[in-house]
């Protein structure tokens, strides 16, 4: 008779695991604790210990994701004495992006989370250090914290959300609303019809697309590095 196999033991760090993956797979809205529970053969009330409800799961899962982000950035070297600050941050923001693009669902639900996980000031810890080992007043580094934005982990904030109640861009959906919307406003109308993003475009949103990312990037890098040298007053621009 076959002896069976000896039954991996119930933990915080393994339901997430499960739930991370399963929300990958069919996202985040068919993520629950009586589903968690089957996908890891356990009784719902079991989640309970390591879980409290779906809140804390939720609270688990923004974790998980930004000590993803945490790994990515170390894995790249971007905390690297001899790169210069613009790299190490440039670097340190698509490592995010990379994290996020393996999981789409990961943007709204950090925007949407009550509290702020802990471990987003370790993250944005570093950001400062970066910039004041690289030159930048505390003053500036704050201003530069507020114009990154959600840019720091990884993704671009939405302005324009054609979704469907899924959550995914429905195409007839979406350009149903467009045509509404063409004739009052024209130019807002023609603007998204231009810019709407091939498929092998990687995006995390209807407007958020890879080039759109690293312009935008490049371009608070830009500004910031010319305001660092000709070093901005207190009430300055």
């Amino acid at each position: 008779m076959g002896t069976k196999s000896p039954r991996v033991p119930l933990s915080r760090e393994r339901a997430l695991a499960t739930a991370v993956a399963l929300a990958d797979a069919e996202g985040i809205q068919a993520l629950t604790m009586r589903r968690l529970a089957a996908e890891l053969g356990v009784e719902a009330m079991s989640l309970y210990y390591h879980l409290p409800g779906k809140e804390g799961l939720l609270d688990g899962l923004a974790d998980t994701v930004l000590g993803e982000i945490e790994a990515a950035v170390r894995r790249t070297g971007t905390i690297g004495v001899d790169e210069d600050w613009r790299t190490r941050l440039r670097q340190r923001f698509l490592s995010a992006r990379e994290v996020m693009l393996r999981h789409p669902w990961a943007p709204a639900l950090l925007g949407s989370r009550p509290t702020i996980p802990a471990s987003v000031y370790t993250y944005y810890d570093g950001i400062v250090a970066t910039m004041i080992g690289g030159g930048f007043s505390y003053r500036l580094a704050h201003r530069a914290v507020h114009a990154f934005g959600s840019l720091a982990l990884g993704f671009a904030q939405e302005i324009f959300r054609p979704a469907s109640a899924g959550g995914q861009t429905d195409v007839e959906v979406a350009e149903a609303d467009l045509a509404a919307m063409a004739e009052a406003l024209p130019s807002l109308a023609a603007m998204i019809a231009t810019e709407a993003h091939a498929m092998s475009d990687p995006t995390l949103g209807w407007c958020d697309s890879q080039v759109e990312f690293e312009f935008t990037l490049d371009l608070l890098l830009d500004g910031l590095e010319r305001a660092r040298d000709r070093g901005a007053s207190p009430h300055s621009r």
